[in-house]
């Protein structure tokens, strides 16, 4: 029978014998998409008005990424296989360090796409395979707790990247990506020195009269529909990580420090959302938690049609940041209890390649229907329906799994 995890006695947030365990994580997603990512983010506009390149120049530059971050989360796992995860690991690491130092000079556009390129290529490998390792080597009993605080390095990636741009941009554009190499290296060479010290996970042991336990299949019902509801996540929650800002300043002409700041609240919730997600997780267990979370993402996303003014705005910037990374951290917590963790690097790279798909259409596709509407109100619509078909998804793959088991 499907039996849904004990929940456990509570423990200290973190004990001293897992700091290696948490640190390789954080600096793998601190560095893969709180810098790699969303640095460029904030970077889009100081290089169109530092005359580098043109509106249309950086949006493709975005793109560039984008298709890297495919690349690499497809490639994650069998680079792993062939070459090993800590060397591979190691690569990535340096190559972010370096497509950050070859952007801090007025380059030609193909330069700068290959780069960017590479920056999401590292970027990705780095979310899949860094969170894995170190969830691989962490006691089954501590993964609740420890896994979603690796995601928080999103949002500190995030918020650095939001406080460090603006006062270097003053200088020049230059010491703003050399900064950007010197904190990614930094955050590489402090990841790489505690993955060389993760326990190596026990093997299984095997009596003589046993025989070994045949590997748990890798697509079944609860996978697919986990899946398809991470998928409903990245398509559903662009109008908050693309629009939200141009929304609240231009279309509701509340004004650029008014959405500034709403921006900031955003990632604030970023750095709370994993913190919180492992509370729950250890609390209530994965299914509760994953169903939770996208039913709360949900009424987030649609708050704008009904809840306006500060306090509105406020909540639905603070719990859509939070439910970002934290949504990365619950789904890839699920899966490990789904599949185990012989399966869980395989399986991530997929989630994170469909991820990185779905997110790329959805941003075309409401870039198309803004074009066509004039309006963004209806995108919060088409994002909150996403993430509500997501939510009975996740609600359904509790019984899927149970009527699995019990096969």
């Amino acid at each position: 029978m499907y039996a849904h995890p004990p929940r456990m006695a509570p423990t200290p947030v973190i004990q001293r014998n897992e700091t290696s365990l948490l640190l390789t994580g954080f600096m793998a997603t601190l560095s893969g998409v709180g810098l790699a990512r969303f640095a460029y983010t904030a970077l889009m506009p100081q290089m169109v008005h530092a005359g580098w390149f043109s509106g249309e120049q950086v949006a493709y530059l975005g793109a560039a990424n984008l298709l890297g971050y495919l690349i690499g989360a497809l490639a994650a796992a069998p680079l792993a296989e062939r070459l090993g995860a800590l060397r591979v690991l190691l690569w990535c690491w340096v190559a972010l360090a370096l497509s950050f130092a070859a952007c801090a000079w007025p380059l030609p556009m193909p330069w700068f796409f290959a780069w960017r390129c590479i920056s999401g290529i590292g970027g990705a490998i780095l979310m899949v395979l860094g969170p894995s390792v170190a969830l691989a080597a962490t006691p089954v009993q501590r993964r609740a707790a420890l896994g979603p605080l690796m995601f928080c390095g999103i949002g500190a990636g995030a918020l650095l990247s939001a406080t460090l741009i603006p006062l270097l941009a003053r200088q020049s554009l230059g010491a703003v990506w050399w900064a950007l190499a010197a904190v990614c290296a930094w955050a590489g060479w402090l990841g790489w020195r505690h993955v060389r010290r993760l326990p190596v996970p026990a093997p299984i042991a095997i009596t003589p009269h046993a025989q070994p336990a045949r590997a748990a299949p890798l697509w079944t019902l609860p996978v697919v529909l986990v899946m398809l509801a991470y998928m409903t996540d990245a398509f559903g929650f662009v109008p908050h990580t693309v629009f939200w800002v141009d929304y609240l300043a231009r279309e509701l002409q509340l004004g650029d420090a008014y959405a500034s700041t709403q921006w900031a609240v955003f990632g604030l919730g970023a750095i709370a959302g994993p913190l919180v997600a492992s509370l729950c997780a250890t609390r209530f267990g994965w299914w509760g938690t994953t169903t939770g979370a996208y039913a709360v993402k949900t009424l987030a996303i649609a708050m704008p049609l009904f809840w306006v003014g500060f306090a509105g705005h406020a909540t639905s910037s603070f719990l859509v940041g939070a439910l970002s990374p934290g949504m990365a951290a619950i789904t890839s917590g699920y899966l490990m209890q789904l599949i185990g963790p012989a399966q869980h690097k395989r399986m991530w790279g997929y989630a994170t390649a469909a991820f990185a798909l779905m997110q790329a259409v959805s941003g075309y596709f409401m870039a198309w229907s803004y074009a066509g509407l004039g309006s963004y109100q209806r995108l919060f619509v088409i994002g909150s329906v996403s993430l509500l078909l997501g939510t009975l998804m996740i609600a359904a793959s509790r019984a899927s799994a149970r009527r699995q088991a019990a096969a």
